[in-house]
C-alpha cells in the first residue's frame, strides 16, 4: 500500500512540470491567442503550442517580458496581449542575425507596449528589469560563427543580470542526440539539451522544471530541422529556470 501512495505522489509530482491542460490556461492568456489579428498565426497554434507555452512561461498582466530573437513575431503578439498596457516586451534582435527584422518592427508600431531592442548578440541588455525571458529555437545559435560567436555563459550571465529576482528563463530548441553538447549547432540547428540545463544552471539559476507539449520520440535527432522529412515536427524541450529570490 505504501509503494503505492509513493507513486501516486510521485506521478503527481511529475505532472506539476507538465504543460498546463486548456483548462488551466489562464484566461488572460486564452483571450491573447484569440486576438483576431493572429489569424495567420493561429494556423500554427496545433504545432507551435502558443497558449501552452506562454501559459508554462508564467507571463502575466503587468509584466516585462524579454523576447530573444523573435522572428515573425509568432508569440510576441500573445505576450503583448498577456501583459497588456500595464507591462512591457521587449523584443531583443541580435545585430549579427541575418534575418530582418521588419515584422517585428511592424508589430512593435501596431502594439504600443512592444519595444524592438537591436543590440549586438554578445551585449544583451534591457531599460529595466524583466519578469520573464523567453527564446524559442535560438539558443542554440549563440555558438555559431554568424553570432560571434557568442559563447552562451556571456548570454546566460546577461540573462541572469537582465531578470528581477524570481523571474523566469524559458528556453525552447531542438534536441540534438544525448552527449553531443554543441556539435550539432550549426550543421543540424539543434543542442544537447542536457548540456543547456548545465550552462544555465552553471549561471546561477534554479531548474524549476519542463514540459513535453513538443515532444517528437519519432524524431532520430540526427536530421537537419529544415528538413522536409521532419522540419515542423522535431523533437524540442522546454525548460524552465528562475532566478533565485535572494
Amino acid at each position: 500500500m505504501k509503494r503505492i501512495v509513493w507513486t501516486l505522489a510521485a506521478v503527481a509530482s511529475l505532472s506539476a512540470f507538465a504543460a498546463p491542460a486548456l483548462a488551466q490556461i489562464p484566461d488572460y492568456v486564452a483571450k491573447a491567442v484569440a486576438d483576431p489579428a493572429r489569424a495567420e498565426d493561429a494556423k500554427n497554434d496545433d504545432r507551435r503550442k502558443a497558449a501552452e507555452l506562454v501559459a508554462f512561461s508564467g507571463a502575466k498582466p503587468g509584466d516585462r517580458v524579454l523576447e530573444l530573437i523573435p522572428g515573425g513575431g509568432y508569440f510576441t503578439r500573445v505576450f503583448s496581449k498577456v501583459v497588456g498596457a500595464q507591462g512591457r516586451v521587449y523584443a531583443v534582435w541580435p545585430k549579427e542575425y541575418d534575418e530582418s527584422a521588419d515584422k517585428v518592427k511592424a508589430i512593435a508600431a501596431q502594439y504600443g507596449n512592444v519595444d524592438l531592442l537591436v543590440q549586438p548578440a554578445a551585449k544583451l541588455t534591457t531599460p529595466q528589469p524583466v519578469d520573464v525571458v523567453f527564446t524559442s529555437q535560438n539558443y542554440h545559435d549563440y555558438p555559431d560563427k554568424f553570432m560571434g560567436p557568442t559563447d552562451p555563459k556571456i548570454l546566460n550571465a546577461a540573462v541572469f543580470a537582465a531578470l528581477k529576482p524570481g523571474g523566469f528563463y524559458i528556453i525552447v530548441d531542438h534536441s540534438a542526440e544525448a552527449g553531443s553538447g554543441l556539435r550539432d549547432t550549426d550543421t543540424l540547428h539543434r543542442i544537447d539539451e542536457a548540456a543547456v540545463k548545465q550552462q544555465v544552471l552553471a549561471a546561477g539559476f534554479e531548474y524549476v522544471g519542463e514540459t513535453d507539449v513538443l515532444r517528437n520520440r519519432a524524431d532520430d535527432r540526427k536530421t537537419n530541422v529544415f528538413d522536409k522529412a521532419i522540419r515542423g515536427r522535431t523533437d524540442q524541450f522546454v525548460y524552465k529556470f528562475r532566478k533565485p529570490a535572494k
